[in-house]
């Protein structure tokens, strides 16, 4: 959670990101910057917002050497003994900048606490602040870092902002660094060299398939004839045009064997395709029905070879559970 107001009275941490160039210029494309402050303050807002943080971020006067700039982030609300601190979120950030695609920042943290930059005090405050967040028990910040890990608009984020630089031949490096109100390093600089940006960029913006059983669609146009072309249904409030891939339902309806009638409606396994907008957004981009357990006959249910079969596998997979906890019990 940002807020727009300006910081007052309160400690904060700042976020340096310093571009490295190729030349001896002090300039970069405004339009890039612009884009890549962007990508950064959204990873910001998104993380607080999982954290619960109310959060100002300010930016500093850039300077040169390449091109340094620095994000002052503070929380009004915090307090000496908060559970979670600006310094924290601030590491925390540093932490998902510098990791690859696939790898767990919270580790990185870890790794973040051997500088010698940090006193072993900064580093236990740190670590204790780590612990607590696990241990907090408010329902909205349980599992907020496996949250942050697997947080696929963070991921999506990241992603923009390293392809935008690897597009941008004129940046080598990029660095990042933790600094306290003071300016003194609190997280020493890490370093990302163009060679590995592409380790940061998303691969593909599908996402994984979602499955969901025993899904009921209603039909609102099937389709009677053999080609590839797509059925249109009502499910969970929305009209949705589908791919009917189990081949018996199709054929039961091209052979006449299946009526459809106002309201009619089935049983099946759906798979629901999804990708990643540049924004982060999750998309809906397919659906798939991949079997039919029952259609509906004047609302009575009529079951499927597939679906029958289906059944009967699963009602032998879960007697054979029950009855190896039967053994294991006794």
């Amino acid at each position: 959670m940002i807020s727009n107001s300006s910081i007052e009275q309160v400690n904060t941490d700042t976020l340096e990101i310093h571009y490295f160039f190729g030349d001896d210029s002090h300039t970069m494309d405004a339009n890039i910057l612009n884009k890549c402050d962007h990508e950064i303050l959204s990873i910001i807002r998104e993380v607080s917002n999982i954290l619960l943080i109310d959060v100002v971020v300010e930016t500093e006067p850039i300077a040169e050497g390449g091109i340094k700039k620095w994000l002052k982030i503070a929380s009004k609300t915090e307090k000496v003994n908060a559970p979670i601190t600006t310094a924290f979120l601030t590491a925390l950030i540093l932490a998902i900048l510098v990791t690859p695609v696939g790898k767990i920042s919270e580790k990185l943290i870890e790794k973040i606490f051997e500088d010698t930059e940090m006193s072993d005090l900064q580093k236990e405050k740190l670590k204790s602040e780590i612990k607590i967040l696990k241990r907090y028990q408010m329902d909205e910040q349980q599992d907020s870092l496996d949250n942050i890990n697997y947080n696929i608009l963070i991921k999506k984020r990241k992603s923009n902002f390293y392809e935008l630089l690897d597009k941008y031949p004129k940046v080598v490096q990029v660095s990042f660094a933790a600094l306290d109100s003071a300016g003194k390093t609190k997280v020493a600089e890490k370093f990302v060299q163009r060679e590995e940006f592409g380790q940061f960029v998303l691969v593909t913006d599908e996402l994984q398939t979602v499955v969901r059983e025993n899904a009921v669609i209603e039909i609102v146009a099937p389709v009677l004839k053999k080609g590839k072309y797509k059925w249109i249904g009502h499910y969970d409030g929305d009209i949705i045009h589908f791919n009917m891939k189990s081949e018996e339902f199709r054929r039961l309806v091209q052979d006449g064997k299946v009526e459809f009638k106002n309201g009619s409606s089935i049983n099946c396994s759906l798979e629901i395709k999804r990708k990643i907008s540049s924004e982060g957004v999750e998309l809906v981009s397919g659906y798939d029905v991949i079997r039919v357990d029952y259609y509906f006959q004047n609302s009575k249910p009529v079951e499927t070879k597939e679906g029958k079969s289906h059944r009967q596998i699963r009602e032998a997979q879960s007697a054979q559970l029950n009855f190896f906890q039967d053994i294991a019990s006794k």
